[in-house]
């Protein structure tokens, strides 16, 4: 359990990129992401709630015809640590045949983003891509690869620009990285 405030968690954390770094990053995965699905017309489903502040950014510059839709599902409950995956919103529209591409904050150990886009494929989709603002460096192999990567990060905790630390700080333009303190 966590007893710091927010600003001592803050104060306490390293920086890993820089606002300028994840803008650079964000241009270009538009880039990318436009040159593989813009005849697609495709359904782009944020993933609730991290992938919110990076959607929002990346939305603005896919200049291409797009709808848009929403999933929330989540292993981490204002944690640091992941369980149980808990469904809390389905897509609403019809992904039957539709190209569809997953924003999320990030990829860690990957068990959220393929529940993900197995429900997508469940639901219809005919193929689903996805896109993360960072990837977590770890030595074990994941179950999915995103197709779109912005940023690598350390094996560590990291919040900021969505993700969050205990609930906080998703609003960062940054990203930092939780030192682990002995702070009771």
């Amino acid at each position: 359990m966590n007893t710091q405030t927010p600003q001592q968690l803050l104060e306490q954390a390293e920086l890993v990129h820089s606002s300028e770094d994840v803008q650079a990053a964000i241009t270009r995965l538009s880039d990318q992401i436009a040159e593989v699905l813009k005849d697609s017309c495709p359904v782009v489903i944020c993933v609730m709630g991290g992938g919110i502040v990076f959607a929002g950014q990346l939305l603005t510059q896919l200049n291409f015809p797009l709808e848009i839709d929403y999933v929330h599902a989540s292993r981490y409950q204002n944690e640091t640590v992941g369980k149980t995956l808990t469904w809390q919103a389905l897509p609403k529209l019809n992904l039957s045949e539709r190209t569809v591409l997953l924003i999320d904050d990030i990829l860690d150990e990957g068990i959220t983003l393929k529940a993900i886009k197995e429900k997508c494929l469940e639901l219809g989709a005919k193929k689903v891509f996805s896109a993360v603002l960072v990837e977590k460096k770890l030595e074990k192999i994941k179950p999915i690869n995103a197709d779109f990567i912005g940023l690598e990060v350390p094996n560590c905790y990291v919040f900021g620009y969505g993700m969050d630390v205990y609930g906080w700080w998703r609003n960062l333009s940054a990203i930092y990285f939780l030192k682990q303190t002995n702070s009771k």
